[in-house]
């Protein structure tokens, strides 16, 4: 969720020096012998009916990722720094069990998983993604994004509700033009505003928070005047608009599942944030992205 272009290594050494029908069914018939079988109405009673092929498969095969910090790991394990290993989408580490370990297991989550998400990526930088993504032709890309839509360097800075809904119809119809049977999982931005409630008592999260992470929603921590409440108000106001778009296209797709809000609303505490911003997922804030996601794809019907 970090912007682009605040990534002070020396200022961060400075201040922490220490610190993924029936498909031809052959039998017998039970009659024997030289006997024709049954004919007419007898015959279509015993035939068995084909099944529809289902839009959506619960068991996929290959996975690909596109995104920003979160599916990257970011400040997961050391700071300022990108940690895949422990992506909730694609990672390897077991104890995140990414969504590709508990799909493919950890050797087919190996092979068959790529992350092509960004640290500080936006919306409008999903189509290249999701270009490169259908290159491998996975059979579920998982989406994330949009908090870096709303952490901008001022609240007039944010990606307008109309743009993100372009960018994103941009993004699908990118993968869809390659791919029309790849299924798509859609994570809900994050409570940004919780995010900061949780570490705003961090003295170290809040020196992290200075050097640019999400401005925004983070800018001057500790105040709770009217102005600060009120920009806060207005980010939140505008994720939850993002949430709507992502839900409103996604279900104009049958092979699109939404996660219902269940990362919005998801309660992160200290336990589940990275001890390094006291913003971004931790290892363990990573494996509860995980298990959500999981629950998500693996569901009989979706959550909208």
């Amino acid at each position: 969720m970090r912007n682009r272009g605040h990534r002070s290594r020396g200022l961060v050494a400075a201040v922490v020096a220490a610190l993924v029908g029936i498909a031809g069914l052959t039998g017998c018939d039970a009659v024997g012998g030289n006997s024709s079988g049954p004919t007419g109405s007898a015959a279509q009673s015993r035939k068995p009916s084909p099944k529809p092929t289902p839009d959506w498969d619960r068991s996929p095969r290959s996975l690909a990722a596109v995104g920003d910090s979160i599916t990257r790991g970011f400040d997961a394990c050391s700071v300022l720094t990108d940690c895949p290993e422990v992506s909730w989408a694609t990672g390897s580490d077991a104890k995140v069990k990414s969504l590709a370990v508990r799909l493919l297991g950890r050797t087919g989550a190996s092979q068959r998983s790529w992350n092509y998400a960004v640290t500080g990526s936006r919306m409008a930088d999903l189509p290249g993604q999701m270009a490169q993504a259908a290159a491998r032709k996975p059979q579920l890309v998982t989406v994330m994004a949009g908090a870096n839509d709303a952490c901008r360097s001022s609240v007039s800075a944010m990606t307008t509700v109309a743009d993100f809904r372009t960018q994103f119809e941009d993004a699908l119809s990118t993968l869809r033009s390659a791919l029309p049977k790849t299924q798509v999982y859609v994570s809900s931005v994050p409570d940004l505003k919780r995010l900061w409630s949780q570490g705003r008592t961090n003295p170290m999260g809040k020196q992290i928070w200075k050097l640019g992470i999400c401005p925004s929603m983070l800018g001057d921590a500790d105040s709770l005047s009217a102005a600060a409440t009120s920009r806060r108000d207005r980010v939140q106001d505008r994720v939850e608009s993002y949430n709507t778009v992502l839900e409103e296209v996604c279900a104009k797709d049958r092979r699109c599942r939404f996660d219902g809000g269940a990362v919005f609303e998801y309660r992160f505490g200290t336990a589940q944030l990275s001890h390094w911003d006291w913003f971004h997922p931790s290892v363990d804030g990573q494996a509860r992205l995980a298990e959500m996601a999981y629950g998500v794809v693996t569901a009989r019907t979706p959550s909208r």
